[in-house]
């Protein structure tokens, strides 16, 4: 069995979905009779229909919840509502002999498709960035999440595009008008939790998650049952097949904790494309250097933008406390070997010990940067370097990492020196507004500047609508 709406040959769609956790289920489609499902082995349950692409369809639990499809293809309006058939052929790819870049190739910016004014906004960009000297764009992720504003790490339905930016087709044409300008287009991508709004999962499938292994963001995912793992291959070959983005980045991984479940992924994503230029990138706050020998291409450097932010403002608060002892050491060490952290004592982490060795890894298996969207939207005004340093500084450092042999990384309006804050924002309600508002200044008590209440009133609140 597969997840999500699939064509038939005759014509019409098989609708599947794993719900182990229920004994029957209904298809909806909107404009016709309820049909129950099938249920077949394994927890699965499917149904045979005439719908075709534009139908609007949902599952309806024994309960009376409606639900919408977990491997949507798009969402008629909100994640809680009427998920939508659509046409994998409906767009006319016009770079048709487009096989990518190598790694080697590889000068990154990341942009939030959002902030940009959707998929439109960035192909306007587009141009100025190839003519900047990029030759990739990194997306946030993009997944359908509770609201209309988000970064996109609250995604919901991991196949889902998020409605907000465009349809599936002007995302097709996006990664299309990037490659006619030699730009690469990699999309983040979040396998290591669901967001909290809009995750219907655990009332039909509680069996994704282990019930004893819990994350920052609620239950961790259990990629050992075949169903799961399917799941996210899948969602990886659609956005690297069907979507044609030209690799993707992980988001921390360290919290997948299933590092079979990653080499299964990366070398399915090999065999799928063999004759073209896939990347794969992870995010590792562990510095685990292990996948970097086998099937992917490189690793976020945290190391990188931390010592050089201590060198550039002198913050040692936080994570920044290990790189306040000899940092120009510690960014020598970074330079030649990649990792600063390679198994010593963390002092942020009371002595434990953080990374292994990475001294015989090409530089090219590290994506470096002086910021991105976390180093500037965690803190709590949002300022970029620009307001963190003097210009001779911030242009030196500028040169180190477009220069060293890494693979570089810039957050948008870098290029231009933007002075302009880039605040964490969320689009929730009630509670959960409350939750995130009052979570997020709580994280700042023990930074140097927001000890009292009041000054942590101060603290933007991520939900408000400017």
């Amino acid at each position: 069995m597969r997840w999500g709406p699939e064509p038939l040959a005759g014509g019409g769609t098989r609708f599947s979905i794993w719900a182990p956790g229920v004994d029957t289920l209904t298809l909806e489609i909107e404009g016709a009779d309820p049909l129950p499902m099938t249920r077949e082995a394994d927890g699965w349950f499917a149904a045979d229909t005439d719908a075709g692409p534009g139908a609007h369809y949902r599952f309806r639990l024994p309960d009376g919840t409606a639900v919408p499809d977990p491997a949507s293809r798009g969402q008629a309006g909100n994640v809680h509502g009427w998920s939508v058939v659509t046409d994998p052929a409906a767009y006319e790819w016009r770079e048709t002999g487009w096989r990518g870049r190598p790694w080697t190739d590889a000068v990154i910016q990341e942009v939030h498709v959002g902030v940009l004014g959707g998929y439109a906004g960035v192909i306007d960009r587009l141009d100025a960035i190839a003519a900047t000297g990029f030759t990739a764009i990194e997306l946030m992720p993009l997944a359908a999440t509770g609201g209309m504003r988000n970064w996109g790490y609250d995604g919901v339905l991991p196949y889902a595009a998020n409605a907000a930016y465009g349809s599936p087709e002007e995302l097709k044409a996006l990664v299309d008008a990037a490659h006619a300008r030699g730009l690469m287009v990699l999309l983040d991508v979040v396998y290591n939790h669901f967001g909290p709004d809009g995750n219907y999962l655990p009332a039909y499938a509680p069996n994704l998650f282990k019930p004893d292994v819990h994350t920052p963001w609620g239950g961790a995912i259990d990629f050992a049952r075949e169903p799961v793992a399917r799941f996210f291959i899948n969602n990886a070959l659609y956005w690297l097949g069907e979507m044609g983005f030209d690799g993707l980045r992980l988001d921390a991984v360290h919290a997948v904790g299933d590092n079979a479940f990653l080499d299964r992924l990366a070398d399915e994503v090999r065999t799928a494309f063999p004759d073209r230029h896939v990347h794969l990138v992870l995010e590792n706050e562990h510095n685990d250097p292990d996948r970097l020998a086998g099937s992917y291409d490189a690793q976020w450097n945290d190391d990188f933008h931390n010592v050089l932010h201590v060198l550039l403002t002198g913050e040692t608060h936080g994570y920044y406390r290990d790189f306040a002892e000899a940092p120009e050491e510690k960014l020598a060490r970074c330079l030649s070997e990649g990792f600063i952290y390679q198994g010593q004592g963390s002092p942020n982490q009371k002595g434990k010990p953080r990374g292994a060795s990475s001294g015989h890894l090409s530089p090219i298996r590290f994506v470096s940067f002086l910021q991105n969207h976390d180093q500037i939207g965690n803190r709590a005004m949002g300022e970029r370097l620009t307001r963190l340093t003097d210009s001779e500084r911030l242009r030196a450092a500028t040169a180190l990492l477009l220069l060293c042999p890494q693979v570089p990384l810039t957050f948008m309006g870098d290029e231009v020196g933007s002075e302009a804050p880039f605040l964490f924002f969320t689009d929730f309600h009630d509670e959960l507004a409350d939750a995130v508002r009052n979570g997020r200044r709580g994280e700042f008590a023990g930074h140097p500047g927001f000890g009292d209440e009041e000054a942590r009133e101060a603290i933007p609140d991520p939900n408000a609508p400017t």
